[in-house]
């Protein structure tokens, strides 16, 4: 079986990107390090538990989605000899 690798950089990338950008709200809601440089800021640069840090992971996330995704069927199909 091969895998379609524009459909495995698009799924991953949205999901990805939505992870950041939810979990950013849930941060931002409870308050937690709320403008706060995180570990997440520190691979994305400008990322922080803010509103407009939420739309930056969702990029982030779906450009990094995006390659790994990508990159994983691609070497998913040339080690797969079917």
């Amino acid at each position: 079986m091969r895998l379609n690798i524009r459909a495995s950089a698009l799924s991953l990338g949205i999901v990805w990107g939505l992870l950041i950008f939810l979990f950013t709200w849930w941060l931002y809601f409870r308050q937690i390090s709320v403008g706060q440089p995180t570990l997440v800021g520190k691979v994305y640069p400008f990322f922080t538990i803010t509103p407009l840090g939420s739309l930056l992971g969702l990029i982030y996330g779906f450009v990094d989605g995006l390659i790994v995704g990508g990159a994983f069927a691609w070497l998913y199909n040339r080690l797969n000899k079917e």
